[in-house]
């Protein structure tokens, strides 16, 4: 599973509209991405062998079939070597990786990396020597656990702490923050804060993170640049940035929400997963038959 290629940031530690340095007087715009993400059909093994092939069909095909009744899980950690391989080359790698850390006895460390088909996902839960004790096949708009995680390590309640001199927009934010928190129910649209928006003075900075601290969850979902989540202590509070194809963060927001809508597969993202499995199947079935 690949790594983050961007670093561990904090929501809070970029500076603000009115303290960003000073550039020339030339015009300049904003760069955007030069190719369009499309799917792209993974590769079968050329080399693998009738047997292996089949297995992995035969296991494809049975996730498939509980995809229409359900959210499908499936371990993997059993297979014989050559029948993962054949699964990790056909369902390829995605647009969004979720890294759980374990903290204070909280669990393993669970790796989250999206196949190519999207809302289909392998969770690998990590035992304390780095090995694999688990390696599930998923299906399903995020993986439960990066919701659980996330909700098990946090409060409602901010942490006591002096707000000090020279924060301006900080304590106004918090009270925001504790209000809506509190008021919080699951199925509700998320409270969208646009930080980008607002001059935070590092005393503002240094409030937010004392207030919000990083929690276990972070997660990157690629696309147009990169979009970085990461939960907090604080009870469905993520910090979300968006960085642009030149990692330049061009958007900072805090979301009171279950899970930020931009890490989740739509249904519509799923019902296409399950017809292009399906078309992987029969292409399977061919490249066992020749």
């Amino acid at each position: 599973m690949k790594d983050f290629p961007i670093p561990v940031r904090t929501a809070l530690d970029l500076p603000g509209p009115g303290s960003q340095p000073a550039e020339g007087d030339g015009f300049s715009y904003m760069a955007f991405p030069r190719e369009v993400p499309t799917f792209s059909m993974p590769q079968v093994p050329e080399d693998a062998d009738a047997a292996s092939l089949g297995a992995a069909r035969r296991l494809l095909g049975r996730f498939v079939e509980q995809m229409d009744s359900g959210a499908p899980r499936i371990e993997l950690s059993a297979l014989p070597a050559n029948v993962l391989r054949v699964l990790n080359e056909s369902l390829g790698e995605g647009e969004v990786c979720v890294r759980i850390a374990a903290r204070n006895g909280d669990g393993a460390e669970v790796r989250i990396q999206e196949t190519v088909f999207a809302g289909v996902w392998r969770e690998m839960q990590l035992r304390a020597d780095g090995g694999v004790e688990h390696d599930w096949l998923l299906a399903c708009p995020v993986p439960p656990v990066a919701v659980e995680r996330a909700q098990r390590a946090t409060t409602t309640h901010l942490p006591p702490f002096e707000v000090p001199r020279g924060a301006m927009n900080s304590p106004a934010l918090l009270t925001e923050i504790r209000e809506q928190v509190l008021r919080f129910r699951p199925g509700q649209p998320p409270h969208v804060i646009n930080l980008t928006l607002l001059p935070l003075t590092p005393e503002d900075q240094a409030v937010l993170e004392q207030a919000a601290p990083v929690g276990p969850v972070a997660i990157l979902s690629r696309g147009f640049g990169n979009c970085r989540i990461t939960s907090t202590m604080l009870r469905n509070l993520w910090r979300v940035q968006y960085f642009n194809s030149m990692q330049t963060l061009i958007l900072n927001t805090l979301e009171v929400v279950e899970v930020p809508e931009v890490a989740m597969a739509a249904a519509d993202d799923l019902a296409d997963s399950r017809e292009r499995l399906r078309e992987l199947l029969d292409w399977m079935a061919e490249s066992a038959s020749a």
